[in-house]
């Protein structure tokens, strides 16, 4: 009994660490994301509002950011 307790220990072990190198990689991707987003908002101001006419767009991608739980 004890060895088993031991082998599930370090399995356990191995879990912990594995989930916490893809906590980082999903943080890492989420940041990588979150500039893509930002540069792509950017453009999109850049190219359809140069005047201010299509101000809607822009709106709209604004709410669907907040829709979804992104900022």
């Amino acid at each position: 009994m004890e060895r088993l307790n031991s082998k599930l220990f370090i399995q356990n072990c191995y879990i912990i660490k594995e989930n916490e190198r893809l906590r980082k990689k999903a943080q890492i991707l989420n940041q990588e994301n979150q500039q893509l987003l930002f540069e792509l908002k950017q453009k999109l101001s850049k190219t359809k509002n140069p005047n201010g006419s299509n101000q809607e767009s822009n709106n709209s991608l604004s709410s669907s950011d907040s829709a979804s739980g992104q900022s």
